[in-house]
């Protein structure tokens, strides 16, 4: 027989912010001298088909781990806060190479954290997007206080060097916000979504062996196929970022700074022109010195503006992020 007894929910709607940010980059420069060899191309070849004209690529001691503990460290530091104060860690990245235990649970244990809740989330590129919104979520039902959200990414683990499409694309890194109540809406509904019937644009080439199989040849590797992703985006990303930013309650013309996800130049400038910002409105490009960095690219991004000095302190910010699955998300911050 069904009891009638109530269950006891969490406390009632509180709104959420981002209170910090932080991020981490390898020390080693790559060049487009050095990955244009093995593809059969130049530097002038690269930088105008994707604006890149470096990237990092991590050291053997520059863990995914480590990485995603020194951009969550900058974080908390940002925000004030103490990693004893942290409920919950959610890492999006696509690079950790062990299946259980999760990336989040080594890098709350790395913080020194109490017993948070810890995660990854597989979203590629719009994993950062996917994470803040859930976080938000959590602080307004009451799950949480304080969840630390980071993006790490080893992408040169995954890449062939002789793939023409993928070599250059791609760099190493970590970024992550803290997300924590505000008394003011700082983090504006999420639009997200997904086409998976074209998943197969982005994608591992092959998936890795069985125990005791060998490998037919390099270790599995990231593929794409760069015009249709361009095209996809092109066509469909200024759609969801300016619904986004309709949901928030806000304009186009209210909007400080443009943070997408850094794919490849030529498609944040597309979307860039394409929504109407603000003549003066910031653009952010890390992409041409960073590569892309997958699920860490926003939060790079947006942290190296605020470093810079370019992302006003209480402006907003238009986050958007895109890729493999194909999925994709999209939200207005308010910026610490």
């Amino acid at each position: 027989m069904a009891t009638s007894t109530a269950l006891t929910a969490p406390p009632g709607t509180r709104n959420s912010r981002v209170l910090g940010t932080g991020s981490f980059r390898p020390a080693r420069v790559v060049t487009n001298e050095e990955v244009a060899g093995p593809i059969g191309s130049t530097d002038e070849w690269i930088v105008t088909r994707s604006g890149i004209r470096t990237r990092r690529f991590a050291s053997g001691t520059e863990t995914l781990g480590m990485m995603a503990e020194q951009a969550g460290r900058a974080a908390l530091a940002d925000a004030g806060l103490h990693a004893e104060q942290v409920d919950a860690v959610l890492v999006a990245t696509i690079t950790h190479r062990m299946a259980t235990p999760s990336l989040a649970a080594e890098v709350a244990a790395r913080l020194g954290t109490r017993s948070p809740a810890a995660v990854d989330l597989g979203a590629a590129c719009s994993g950062f997007c996917y994470a803040t919104a859930i976080a938000g979520d959590m602080i307004r039902g009451g799950s949480a206080d304080h969840v630390l959200v980071i993006g790490a990414e080893r992408m040169s683990d995954l890449l062939d060097p002789t793939d023409r499409s993928t070599a250059f694309m791609f760099g190493d890194g970590a970024g992550a916000a803290v997300i924590g109540p505000c008394e003011e809406p700082g983090i504006g509904p999420v639009v997200w979504g997904s086409d998976g019937r074209r998943r197969d644009l982005i994608r591992m080439n092959e998936y890795w062996p069985a125990a005791g199989q060998e490998l037919s040849g390099p270790s599995p590797s990231l593929v794409m196929e760069g015009p249709s992703v361009y095209r996809w985006a092109v066509s469909r990303m200024a759609d969801v970022a300016l619904l986004a930013v309709k949901q928030a309650g806000v304009a186009i013309t209210d909007i400080d700074v443009f943070v997408p996800h850094q794919a490849n130049q030529r498609i944040v400038d597309n979307l860039a022109r394409n929504l109407g910002l603000r003549d003066d409105a910031v653009v952010a490009r890390d992409v041409a010195e960073a590569g892309n960095t997958s699920g860490a690219s926003i939060p790079l991004a947006l942290d190296r503006l605020r470093t810079e000095g370019l992302a006003p302190s209480g402006g907003l910010a238009l986050l958007i992020g895109f890729g493999a699955g194909l999925a994709y998300a999209a939200q207005v911050v308010r910026l610490p």
